[in-house]
Parts: C-alpha cells; sequence; structure tokens
C-alpha cells in the first residue's frame, strides 16, 4: 500500500537537489563563524513549577523545548533533552534536568524532526497518565517506539484535556527522519486556551521573587506592561495590555498561547491570526543561513516578527536558536538581526520577550475587564 504523503498549504515544495545540497557544503566550509556566544542560563524555580497548579507559567528549557504550566496542568513541547544532534555537541545545557521536571501530563510534538522528537527524552518524561499529543500520520511510528498513549492531529483538528483546548496548526515545513519515511507525517504548531473563554480580560506578566515565591501566590517585584510611547507601536490587536480570557461567569482565565513549532514564512500565520485571540507566542527565529538553502522551512528573524505581527499576539517569546549547530546563522547574529528589525518596525521593546535557559515567565490574570 502506498505510503500517505503530506503537503504544505500552498504546495510549496521543500525537496533540495544534490547540487544544492553540495553549494551548501561549500558554502559551510568557506564561510567562518564566531560560535563563542553562549545563550545565558539561570537556575530554574524548581521547587515553585514543582508545587505551581495555579499560575499560568513558561520556561524556557532550550531550542523548542518548554514546560508551560497552564490551568493546572504540566504541559512539554518538542522535549529534546539529547547532549547531541547527529555530529553536533549541544552548545549549552538543559533550562531544567530532565530528572528535575514536575510529572508531565501532556507533550506537544510539532513534527518529527530529530530536534523536536527526541525519542530517549519522551521515554524519560512519559508516565501511565501522560498524554502525547502528535501531528497525523506519527503515531504508529511512536507506537514501535513503545510509545502508546498517543493522540493525532491534522491541521485544524482540537481535543480538550481538563478544560484545555489545544488546536493543531499549520506550519510551512516537512518531515525526515529516515531515507523512506519524507513527509509521511505532518508538521505544525498548537494553541492552547481555555475552552470556555468568551472574551478577553486583562492580565498582566510578572517577575516574581524568590521570596515572594516562598511568601505568596500573589506578589510580585515588577510587571511587564506595552508601552505607550508615540514612537514605538504597540503590540497586538487585543488591548493595551496583555490579555488573557474570561468565562461565561466572569471569572478570568488563562491567556491563549501559540507554540509555532518550526516554519518558513507563510500566509498561514495570517489565518492563525484570524480564527484564534492569541496573546502569547513562541516564535522560531533560527537556521535560516544560508537563506537560499533554508529559506523556505525556516523564518529569519525578519520574518519572525513579520508572522509575530501577522498573528496579532502581545507578547513574542523567540526560540529555536542557539541550542545546536543546525545551520550557519549563530544566536548573537540572529539576535542583532532582530533587534534591528524591531528598531526598523518601530515595535515596542515590550512586545518581545527574550529569556534565559531555565527562566520562568509567570502570567497573573487580573479582574479587569478590557475592550473585544
Amino acid at each position: 500500500m502506498p505510503k500517505v504523503k503530506y503537503l504544505n498549504a500552498n504546495n510549496t515544495p521543500m525537496g533540495k537537489t544534490l547540487k544544492e545540497h553540495r553549494d551548501r557544503h561549500l558554502h559551510r566550509r568557506r564561510k567562518k563563524r564566531d560560535y563563542s556566544y553562549i545563550i545565558p542560563s539561570q537556575p530554574a524555580r524548581l521547587d515553585y513549577l514543582t508545587d505551581n497548579r495555579d499560575d499560568v507559567t513558561i520556561t524556557w528549557v532550550g531550542h523548542s523545548t518548554f514546560l508551560i504550566q497552564y490551568a493546572g496542568l504540566n504541559i512539554l513541547t518538542d522535549p529534546i533533552w539529547a547532549k547531541r544532534m547527529g555530529i553536533g555537541k549541544r552548545l549549552t545545557e538543559p533550562g531544567i534536568p530532565i530528572e528535575k521536571v514536575p510529572p508531565v501530563d501532556l507533550i506537544l510534538v510539532s513534527h518529527s524532526h530529530y530536534d523536536h522528537m527526541h525519542i530517549a527524552s519522551i521515554r524519560r518524561l512519559i508516565s501511565p497518565h501522560t498524554q502525547v499529543v502528535v501531528p497525523v500520520g506519527l503515531k504508529k511510528k511512536l507506537a514501535r517506539k513503545q510509545i502508546e498513549r498517543c493522540i493525532e492531529l491534522a491541521w485544524w483538528e482540537e481535543l480538550v484535556v481538563e478544560g484545555v483546548r489545544i488546536t493543531f496548526v499549520p506550519t510551512q515545513h516537512w518531515t525526515r527522519r529516515t531515507l523512506f519515511d519524507a513527509n509521511t507525517s505532518h508538521w505544525g504548531g498548537f494553541v492552547l486556551e481555555p475552552a470556555a473563554a468568551i472574551k478577553g480580560v486583562a492580565a498582566t506578566v510578572v517577575e516574581k521573587s524568590e521570596q515572594d515565591l516562598e511568601e505568596s501566590s500573589e506578589g510580585f517585584v515588577s510587571e511587564l506592561e506595552l508601552t505607550d510611547s508615540e514612537d514605538e507601536n504597540k503590540c497586538g490587536r487585543w488591548s493595551d495590555t496583555l490579555n488573557a480570557n474570561m468565562s461565561a461567569s466572569g471569572e478570568p482565565l488563562p491567556p491563549t498561547i501559540y507554540f509555532a513549532g518550526d516554519s518558513g514564512y507563510f500566509a498561514g500565520f495570517q489565518e492563525i491570526g484570524e480564527r484564534f485571540r492569541v496573546h502569547i507566542t513562541m516564535m522560531p527565529i533560527g537556521a535560516y543561513e544560508p537563506e537560499w538553502f533554508m529559506g523556505p522551512q525556516h523564518m529569519n528573524p525578519e520574518q519572525a516578527l513579520q508572522a509575530f505581527r501577522d498573528v496579532g499576539a502581545e507578547i513574542m517569546i523567540p526560540m529555536h536558536y542557539g541550542t545546536f549547530k543546525l545551520s550557519d546563522d549563530t544566536a548573537e547574529e540572529a539576535l542583532a538581526r532582530l533587534e534591528a528589525e524591531r528598531v526598523r518596525t518601530q515595535t515596542s521593546k515590550d512586545c518581545i520577550r527574550l529569556m534565559v535557559h531555565g527562566e520562568t515567565m509567570i502570567v497573573h490574570t487580573q479582574q479587569k475587564m478590557v475592550s473585544s
């Protein structure tokens, strides 16, 4: 029986000729890059993360791996604790040691590439109650690896887990793990939102001190608010501050979070912004060089900022850079280009949240209505 082959929304091809692969190899040999810049890290707030069941948090482990605590669930995106990727050594240690990760309820896998789906990591993280959510075409492959509790989703399909709606949304990419399985499973991103959400209420991203975390779950030392300066554009399309959601009873609910997985720039970002009221997005900015070769499958920093604006989110967390040497660009270059584009487009500094490995961003929902 012929294998099912999955495509991009506009049939954008991803295949490269032997000559293009050869030219890229020559380009890499000729172009020397400085990889000395390392993304900073900080000790993860392990006690807080282990005990937390109330706050919405986002902790960057590295690359595209985040621990998202949402509506009482511990959710991991594209878990990879591998020390090597092919012949390349991991550049930094994971922000949370794998043995210190709180019990995982959900694992979201965007696609099957090795830097997004690491079988050994998944095996160590799952327990009998852990649910793995993957693109259509990937369930049988994981079953062969003894990962059984798995649900497949096609583009725009959704499931609800304990009051959290998870929707699988398109990206522009491709997949392959062997010589014979190219594009036999799909690729995409995930939108997390409360199933009961009906309209927006204000929320604030806060940083809690260690003392605050020990004494109270309500205290914080600083807020992240969007600026109102005349020379900087506000982010998003929902309000002057980061928005969360509201239930029919008027209770504040968690904000909508969009994990973009891995993608080239495409029109689908606008459609996602039209379908969802996104508040926070994790957007890939790395593995784009040389752009003539990597362009269809990976965004450069300028395109990532445009995708963020297309989605209409309030906060962008850059990801997919600085953990592995996947292409010819460097973390320092990617961040410099992102900042230059932010300045050029007069985007507020508060719209882009640069995180270090191990850092936790805490979203505190407030009882305040804002316009829809």
